[in-house]
């Protein structure tokens, strides 16, 4: 049965030195077995920022712990790598820069790519270190990912069809109900494959779309989420009633 742990925080700031803090926790077990790469998805998104500076600031005594650690995305804006609306650009900044990751650990989508040819590199590189189901899905050791005010997470939006939402698919081109609108996200099967997945939904005007996601019978792509996998954790500093 789907199940999730909810864990509140009375301020973002509060919540993403929580969840980074816990991140490094996961690492110091996790890099306990360097021959093993750790396929670590991060998201976008305003308490991506948060989280990013406050996990750059407890790594940075800590080099050892990201020597095995690959970084993927969730989603990525058809956007250059340097432009202001890239998920890529944000992490750079506050998090791969300040902790000197490598360049062969990183491996942003080529968002400056046509569409589908980003998602058909995008998912080339991660089936080259992630472990694969039978399926065929790359099993991530964590997908971080934000939720908006309809509930969405990576660029999985309310409204798509049974079909896209079934797809197989690693990586996707879709176009957003909001810009920049065109995108490529993670697919929901990749994420049900993942191992852990920590949503961190922050912020006012969220909290319908956090009360539905949490309820059984929930229509929001993180309501999805939830069903689809066996374990989800849910950090937030929104209110639940």
């Amino acid at each position: 049965m789907p199940s999730f742990d909810l864990h509140q925080f009375p301020t973002d700031e509060k919540l993403a030195q929580a969840v980074a803090e816990q991140w490094v926790s996961e690492l110091e077990s996790a890099t306990s077995k360097p021959s093993k790469p750790y396929c670590v998805a991060l998201s976008g998104g305003r308490i991506a920022k948060r989280f990013s500076s406050a996990a750059a600031s407890l790594g940075k005594t800590r080099a050892s712990l990201f020597t095995s650690v690959h970084f993927y995305w969730g989603d990525e804006r058809c956007v250059p790598p340097t432009d202001p609306e890239s998920n890529f650009a944000l992490a750079q900044q506050l998090l791969l820069e300040p902790l000197g990751i490598p360049q062969n650990q990183i491996h942003r989508i080529r968002g400056e790519n046509p569409p589908e040819s980003a998602a058909a590199i995008a998912e080339a590189e991660i089936k080259q270190r992630a472990p694969l189901t039978p399926e065929g899905q790359p099993v991530l050791d964590l997908i971080f990912l934000g939720m908006g005010e309809d509930g969405h997470v990576a660029s999985l939006f309310p409204g798509e069809s049974e079909e896209a939402m079934q797809s197989s698919a690693i990586f996707r081109p879709v176009v957003a109900v909001k810009p920049p609108p065109n995108r490529i996200t993670i697919g929901y099967s990749a994420i049900a494959a993942a191992h852990q997945v920590w949503v961190l939904a922050s912020g006012t005007g969220k909290e319908a779309a956090l009360r539905e996601s949490l309820a059984p019978e929930g229509k929001t792509p993180l309501a999805r989420v939830i069903r689809l996998r066996a374990h989800t954790k849910i950090y937030t500093d929104i209110v639940v009633k």
